[in-house]
């Protein structure tokens, strides 16, 4: 039993220096520009000023970004598969963009577009008005749905979330704020505890 456990540590790490090895493509109208501790990535949606830790190099060749790492210590392969991830999302991020939409469900929840931000009706006391911070859209559809959208896939991640922290989905009443495809799990409640 402990042989498993230690034959799957190197396994694990043979994978994690195995993605940071390999040469991430440039596509055609973005530019990756190396200096250190990060890099700026430019293209068609915009640009991302992508910090990493200073001892993994990155260099740019023949067209691809090359990450290396200073030696073959865990923390350095940790950092290597970590930054290459990075940069790779970075590229895709100003390449196509990410988003993640938004739906309200419960009777009078609704949201409407307010300018650059918008206006949610999510049964409280009052609406409450929420603008995205730069380098962010969000765009409303119907009156149910929102969609945060952004180059960088972390900011994006982190402004759905805040919209959705507003009113958490409570799926025995089926309201609130749930992501796109989001599968609401029910918890058995006291009642069903007790017949069991």
């Amino acid at each position: 039993m402990s042989g498993n456990v230690q034959s799957s540590k190197p396994k694990e790490e043979h994978t994690l220096s195995h993605l940071g090895r390999r040469p991430i493509p440039i596509p055609n109208g973005v530019k990756v520009e190396p200096k250190h501790g990060g890099v700026t990535v430019t293209g068609p949606k915009g640009a991302i000023n992508q910090v990493f830790h200073p001892d993994v190099k990155v260099q740019v060749k023949d067209g691809s970004v090359v990450v290396e790492r200073l030696s073959d210590g865990k923390l350095h392969r940790a950092l290597h598969g970590m930054t290459r991830t990075l940069i790779a999302n970075a590229i895709t991020g100003v390449t196509d963009g990410y988003s993640k939409t938004l739906e309200l469900m419960g009777v009078g929840y609704r949201v409407a577009q307010q300018g650059d931000g918008i206006l949610l009706t999510v049964g409280m006391s009052h609406q409450v008005e929420m603008h995205p911070p730069a380098g962010i859209t969000m765009q409303v559809e119907g009156n149910n749905r929102v969609h945060v959208r952004g180059v960088d896939k972390q900011q994006v991640g982190q402004v759905a979330a805040q919209v959705r922290r507003v009113r958490p989905p409570n799926p025995y009443k089926e309201k609130g704020i749930k992501y796109q495809g989001e599968v609401l799990r029910l918890k058995p409640g006291k009642a069903a505890a007790r017949k069991a």
